[in-house]
């Protein structure tokens, strides 16, 4: 098996886990462009084409700070480099795999805004709000309709006018 010491800069793919080695070990996969990849502190191609396809790196780490890290730190999308021991792959088709040794957060992912529509309780009632709309819908626990609600500020006033209307059950 071919292993050199390197430098990768890339994203952080899924939300790392813990590792198949039991505590203090994490695993996480880093798409990487093969541009980004430097060993022994050169590159290892300069002229590589713009159109080859990114690269997917698995990573482990059993550095308990490092794991600590990945485990409460690091979501996806976020831009590492990481430092370790790459081994390339030993067959064609798998991954090739990285034991990191030291880990640096380059840039964070940003904050997702939602776009969807999302379901919400308050008490007895669900109300659906949706970011594309102002209005909310409102509907009892049990599915009945209440009403349509003219923004997210006026949900609470709506059920009060329900609660006064049918003798507070929802």
């Amino acid at each position: 098996m071919d292993t050199k010491h390197c430098a990768v800069d890339g994203w952080v793919d899924a939300i790392p886990v813990p590792g198949p080695n039991g505590l203090g070990t994490a695993t996480f996969d880093l798409i990487v462009q093969p541009a980004d990849i430097a060993i022994d502190a050169g590159t290892i191609d300069d002229a590589v084409a713009d159109d080859v396809p990114d690269t997917v790196i698995t990573c482990t780490s059993e550095d308990a700070r490092i794991t600590r890290e990945l485990l409460n730190g690091i979501q996806p999308g976020d831009l590492l480099r990481v430092t370790g021991t790459l081994a390339r792959p030993s067959r064609t088709g798998t991954a090739p795999r990285l034991a990191v040794d030291a880990l640096e957060v380059l840039d964070t992912a940003l904050v997702p805004i939602l776009r969807e529509m999302v379901l919400d309780r308050y008490g007895d009632y669900v109300v659906i709000l949706d970011a594309d709309r102002d209005q909310v819908p409102v509907f009892t626990a049990y599915g009945a309709w209440v009403g349509l609600a003219d923004n997210p500020d006026a949900i609470t006033h709506l059920i009060d006018i329900h609660e006064r209307v049918n003798g507070g059950d929802a």
